[in-house]
């Protein structure tokens, strides 16, 4: 199968979400929704084991993918405010849930190993990858390969023969059966094969049933996708690197966010109106996260408590002046209501959240710009986003926090040049020179939790990203384009040691303040003991 390109609204500025981490609690929630379509009656039991050589060995409670499993268990969304309950509402409908340490073969830090029985009997094992921003991929169920990402409406075919012949015909008669069918694969499971059917709408009753008439078919699923935007056999983008943005914006004289608009609607098969609309539902939601941590939050699971009003109420001298003062002030807001499990957008992901909403809203303040603006602005940061996603990734677990808040700030430097009027080539110079800034930024949470150093990087990013757009505008020397800097970022990612990717095991995770802090959650029966 063709692996799909990169979404602004799926990969890039979304989802939106409650949770301390798009890695580990909203991918959770959406492994768990797709888990629980495997039994039609009810599940009684289910089983996450973690790797003790990954992320989730020491985060998976702090960072809340106990809590998003569980939530997708019970078919909670992403933005449910359910979620902060939902273990014990699972438990209490009868459904036994465990976590454990367990030594296995993990090729990603993200890695969920999970058994689980229904209450007819059935017993999967699922192996699941968070990849990055929320984003997913099953890749062996029962002993078979797959992938399965959410993007699809999947129709899984369990087949009692294994012979080749044999189920070279059978895959031939599905594919007559199936109108508008985008992909058909197999694999060997333990004693079986399993045919996996990709389309963009549910089969009918009546063709499912079809598939009995071959004698091999044993068990049928079927799965609903569980991302925003739908994937397709041929889906084709306008732009796979930032040099072909830059030569369709010459040729065109068009704006970065034009352009963006262009692409999502060519990815998504959606209209451009449909584009802006849901860019625009996205600004009010991030505008919201703003006013709800300025408004005051409060979480007990957390290290910092409401610190953003302290900086718009500050009247001593300050460097920077008002404006500053607000683009702190956001970023800290916004990070302070994903601490508090309230509503934000991971821009890219949940621990990136702050820098690139806070440092736009914050202009836009300053500027006295219309809402407008802030929309294009999104666009134009999320078309630079997608082409980070295409070539390297979001996961801190695999490139360091340069993935997560490090891209954010290349995002908003591209964003505020087309806030500000600059051309398609300076914002392209402006996230290239923000990227070269932070490469090597390390992940060495505090805690486990996503605060400390989490909210001072967010804030990073965002005067980070204000400095490379300005020097953009300014007609500063962009050594290094884009494309290249990112295919550097991406190499330096994968050579940052595994302690330092967002494990726990080094930097200032390690530290005796760090480790008092560890120890004061614990005894309030916060952070459990592993």
């Amino acid at each position: 199968m063709k692996i799909q390109p990169p979404s602004i609204f799926n990969d890039v500025i979304g989802p939106v979400m409650r949770g301390p981490s798009s890695s580990h609690t909203a991918a959770s929630v959406r492994i768990g929704k797709l888990v629980r379509q495997f039994f039609a009656s009810g599940i009684t039991s289910f089983h996450a084991a973690f790797d003790p050589g990954g992320s989730l060995a020491s985060t998976y409670s702090s960072q809340a993918s106990d809590i998003g499993l569980a939530g997708g268990l019970l078919n909670m969304d992403l933005d449910d405010p359910g979620l902060v309950n939902s273990l014990e509402t699972a438990r209490d409908r009868g459904i036994d849930i465990k976590f454990q340490i367990t030594e296995y073969e993990a090729d990603h830090p993200n890695t969920y190993r999970i058994t689980a029985r229904g209450e007819q009997g059935e017993d999967y094992l699922f192996v699941f990858v968070s990849t990055g921003g929320g984003m997913l991929e099953l890749r062996e169920l029962n002993g078979a390969a797959v992938s399965i990402c959410g993007d699809f409406h999947e129709t899984l075919l369990f087949l009692n023969s294994t012979e080749k012949a044999v189920i070279g015909k059978y895959i031939a008669n599905i594919e007559k059966l199936v109108p508008g069918l985008d992909y058909c694969s197999v694999a060997d499971g333990r004693g079986f094969s399993l045919v996996n059917i990709k389309t963009g709408y549910p089969l009918p009753a009546q063709l499912t049933e079809a598939f009995d008439i071959f004698d091999l078919l044993e068990d049928i699923v079927q799965l609903e996708p569980v991302l925003p935007l739908r994937s397709r056999k041929n889906c084709t983008v306008p732009y796979e690197y930032a040099a072909d943005i830059l030569a369709d914006a010459e040729k065109e004289t068009a704006q970065l966010w034009e352009l963006a608009v262009k692409y999502e609607s060519a990815r998504g098969d959606i209209s451009e109106e449909e584009v802006m609309k849901i860019a625009g539902d996205i600004a009010a939601i991030m505008k919201s996260s703003i006013e709800t941590g300025l408004a005051g939050t409060e979480y007990e699971d957390r290290i910092l408590g409401p610190q953003a009003l302290k900086m718009l109420q500050y009247d001593g001298k300050i460097s920077g002046g008002e404006r500053d003062k607000r683009m702190i002030a956001y970023i800290t807001a916004i990070m302070e209501t994903k601490s508090a499990m309230g509503v934000i957008v991971a821009a890219p992901t949940a621990g990136s959240c702050g820098g690139l909403p806070g440092t736009l809203f914050a202009a836009a303040d300053e500027l006295k710009l219309e809402e407008g603006m802030i929309i294009k602005a999104l666009l134009a940061a999320g078309l630079v986003g997608a082409i980070i996603a295409r070539h390297s990734t979001f996961a801190a677990e695999a490139c360091g926090c340069q993935a997560e808040c490090g891209a954010g700030s290349g995002m908003a430097a591209a964003g505020l040049v087309q806030m500000l009027g600059g051309t398609v080539s300076q914002a392209l110079d402006a996230a290239a020179m923000a990227l070269q800034n932070v490469m090597g930024m390390v992940c060495d949470p505090v805690a486990e939790r996503v605060e400390v150093p989490c909210l001072g990087k967010n804030i990073l990013a965002g005067f980070n990203a204000a400095a490379a757009a300005n020097m953009a505008l300014a007609g500063f020397k962009n050594v290094i384009p884009l494309d290249e800097t990112i295919g550097a970022l991406h190499e330096a990612g994968t050579m940052i040691p595994a302690e330092l990717r967002c494990t726990g095991r080094a930097g200032l995770s390690t530290t005796a303040s760090a480790r008092k802090v560890a120890r004061k959650l614990q005894q309030k029966k916060i952070l459990p003991l592993t």
